[in-house]
């Protein structure tokens, strides 16, 4: 499967007569979203669609179209399709497209990325939307400035296993980290104690400290799940 995915992705930018058309029936579904525009999705969903939320939920068809409602009061919003492939094989087409979704809340802008793979199948003479699964492309946290004298409080050996040691150390001020013997990247700051590595947005290193605000350790935090480091004397 991933590498059928991987094909895809890696495939010309060809553009073929069917994904012309798909692409402009998945984006007047995306434009259907803010609006709660129900009756497209229910004239594009096949009878036994299933639709898998980026939270992971998975509806079929009558429940995924009860979560079809207006965006409330004070929120605004448009998801825009940024790349599209298609595969057909037979009655059946695969897809993969990239979106970005940009929103107001309240007046506060917001941004988000979404993969969305679909699966359209052709019965009684046009494409209908059987299943599709949303995947939220994380980004990065901002990164803030610490003081040198809280960086260095994380300068030291941290050990999860007797044969498993993680290194972070401070060169020309930057703070770097990694496990020992291998390259080491630079740790940024969402928030004081709170590190995380550029490109790693799932991963967060929470550090943790006693009751003298002395580090003891870290917990490599990654979907809410830790792997528990002690700092080493």
């Amino acid at each position: 499967m991933m590498t059928f995915i991987f094909a895809m992705a890696l495939s010309g930018p060809v553009t073929t007569p069917l994904e012309t058309t798909l692409r402009a029936r998945d984006q007047a579904l995306l434009d259907a979203i803010a609006p709660g525009n129900r009756a497209l999705w229910e004239r594009t969903l096949t009878d036994d669609a299933i639709y898998v939320d980026e939270n992971g939920t998975i509806m079929d068809r009558p429940t995924f179209l009860k979560t079809l409602v207006p965006l409330p009061r004070g929120v605004t919003g448009s998801i825009a399709i940024t790349g599209y492939r298609v595969q057909r094989h037979g009655d059946s087409a695969f897809v993969i497209h990239q979106d970005e979704e940009r929103e107001m809340f309240h007046g506060q802008a917001l941004l988000a990325h979404y993969l969305m793979t679909e699966t359209w199948r052709f019965e009684r003479n046009e494409w209908k939307l059987a299943s599709a699964h949303v995947y939220v492309v994380n980004d990065d946290p901002p990164a803030i400035p610490l003081p040198a004298a809280t960086l260095a409080q994380y300068v030291g050996h941290y050990q999860a296993a007797p044969d498993l040691r993680y290194v972070v150390r401070i060169e020309q001020g930057v703070l770097l980290g990694g496990v020992e013997g291998g390259p080491v990247q630079p740790l940024l700051a969402e928030v004081a104690d709170v590190l995380f590595l550029k490109g790693q947005p799932r991963k967060r290193f929470v550090f943790q400290r006693d009751g003298q605000g002395r580090i003891t350790g870290f917990a490599s935090r990654r979907e809410g799940h830790d792997v528990i480091w002690t700092k080493l004397p």
